[in-house]
Order: C-alpha cells, then structure tokens, then sequence
C-alpha cells in the first residue's frame, strides 16, 4: 500500500474536479424544485449548504462534497475530504450534527485496505469536529472517489449567506492560497508539501464562530471555483463590488514557484475565464491565475474582520465591474 500513488487513478484531483462554475450555472439554471415557505436557502445565490426551517429557532443544513483523490497518502485524502465536506456546514454559520460517506472504489484494482484508511481519515476529522458518522454509501468505481454528506444545525436569524454582504465591510479570509498549484506538482511528480496538507485538514470551525460572534452575515468557503469565482458569486448575489488588493492575499510556500513551473489546475484557468468578464484587474495574468487557483478546503472568505484571517480587500458600492483587483 505505501507504494500506491492515489493520484495516479484519476483524472484530476481534489476540488479542481468541479464541473466548471459557468457550466453549472448553465446546467441548474431554471431547476428550482420543491419550493416551500420553510426553504431558507436553496439554489438561487448559489450558496454553500441548503437551509430549512424544521422549527422556531432551528434551521437544518444539508450538504454533500466529494472528488478523486488530492493527495497520494489515503488516510490524508480522507482526512482533507471530511474537512472540505464539513466546511460548508460552517460556511453557512451552521454546527455539523451527522455525516455519512460516499465511497467509489476501483476493487479489483485497489486494495481494500487503501479504502479503509481512506475512511479512517475521514473518522478521524469528524471526530474532532464533534460530528458523528453513520453509515454512508459506496459503489465499484472506475476511479477513487470519497466525500460526505453532512447534516447540520443553525439559527435561522443567524446564517451566513452569499447574498448578505454589504458596502463599506473589510473582505477576510482565514486560510492562505496555492492549494491547487501545490497539489497538481504532487500529482506530477510525487513532491508531499506538509504545509498544503495541514491547511487542507484544518477545520473552518474557529473562524464560523468568530463570525458569529461578531454578527457578521456574509461568508462563503473557498474550495473549486478559486477565490475569485467565489467571491464573484458572493458580490454578485448581494449587489456589492468587491476589491481585492492582490499584495495582502496570502499564499502557502511553494505556490508562486508552482505556478511559474507550471503546475496550473485546468479549472484554476476556467475559474478565471469564468469571471473574466466580470473584473477589472491591474495586476498581470500570472497572479489572477493564482487568485483563481482551485482550492481544496480551503478558508472562509468573510464580509467582515475575524480573528485570525487576513484583510484582502473591501467591499464598496456596485460599480462598473462586480470585482476589481489591484
């Protein structure tokens, strides 16, 4: 098992497997379905988990994430895999409750043993997020596949949302960048960056809380669609332009030598072409890449200031571009 390399039985990796956002958009666009006075959140902004109301005070959140592997070693794949599904749960302002698995597994050409460290892993961070795992679902795959789908809780007066941002609030995020040009040198030549690994399976649990405790009502995880593409959707549902001063984003070792080598995730490209048209941009095309690099779980971009994150920009009334980058 130690000389099995994961990456190699997929096409792709990690979040930058998403399905590009401008397709999606146009695959979803006018599917709406049950529509109910309790939905709270459902697929018009685009946000990170669905909401329900179930009771006065009690909103239910529900999510589901999962992609081929990221990263060689299977215990931390499923570990990165748990954490980037229960993200979204906090994305949303939400506490997880309950998970499940969702396995594809090549078997008869993986071993066995290789899935059950996967899922290892994955206990192991819903552990430590206070979230049980029962049960879950799993199929014979061509291609490795594992994620969640995770339940979660929240107040209904409190949800951090994709359209509640406003003009005049600080933009934070909570997690460096580079994720998705350090993981595809991983994939190409075997290179491990512990530093990515240990941002990827860190929980975004501190940073909701803080959010909450600062009445913040906007935020958004940064996974597939980069930076850029989740901070578009964010100014574009709340009707606000967003500026990014590209000299304060942080980035993780490694990340702007990856890039120069030429280690760019396809989707890190289509994020940019996807919002392209939406940006004014000061700043060469080499940064943008990087600030459309896809992620995997990665940090909270907040409408507000918390501790332990980085101002990146501002948010100002809509102009003529839904982004600027300087």
């Amino acid at each position: 098992m130690d000389t099995v390399r994961l990456t190699q039985y997929a096409h792709g990796g990690g979040c930058a497997c998403k399905i590009p956002p401008g397709e999606l958009e146009d695959m979803v666009r006018g599917l709406t379905g049950i529509a109910g006075a309790d939905l709270l959140v459902g697929l018009d902004d685009g946000d990170d988990a669905a909401a329900v109301l179930v009771a006065d005070g009690l909103a239910v959140l529900a999510t589901a994430d999962f992609f081929t592997p990221v990263v060689d070693d299977a215990y931390d794949w499923g570990r990165i895999a748990a954490a980037n599904a229960l993200s979204d749960i906090y994305a949303m302002g939400g506490r997880p409750v309950l998970a499940v698995n969702l396995l594809g597994w090549p078997r008869d050409v993986l071993p066995p043993e290789l899935a059950a460290e996967v899922l290892r892993g994955g206990l192991d961070v819903a552990r430590l997020a206070g979230c049980p795992v029962a049960g879950g679902h799993s199929i014979d795959d061509p291609e490795p596949k594992y994620g969640m789908a995770v339940t979660g809780v929240a107040d209904p007066d409190r949800l951090l949302r994709n359209d509640a941002a406003i003009a005049g609030l600080p933009l934070s995020l909570t997690k460096p960048l580079g994720v998705g040009v350090l993981n595809n040198r991983h994939k190409a030549t075997g290179e491990v960056f512990p530093e990515a690994v240990a941002s990827m399976v860190a929980l975004n649990d501190v940073a909701s809380r803080h959010a909450l405790e600062r009445n913040i009502r906007a935020a958004t995880d940064v996974t597939g669609f980069g930076l850029l593409g989740h901070l578009y959707k964010m100014a574009r549902a709340s009707g606000v332009t967003a500026v990014v001063d590209a000299s304060a984003v942080p980035y993780l070792d490694g990340a702007r030598a990856s890039l120069a080598a030429g280690f760019v995730p396809g989707g890190s490209q289509r994020n940019l072409d996807w919002v392209r048209p939406h940006l004014a941009a000061s700043v060469d095309h080499d940064e943008l890449l990087l600030l459309a690099d896809a992620q995997t779980s990665g940090g909270l971009l907040v409408a507000g200031e918390v501790p332990g994150g980085t101002v990146i920009g501002e948010l100002v009334p809509r102009g003529e571009h839904v982004m600027q980058v300087r």
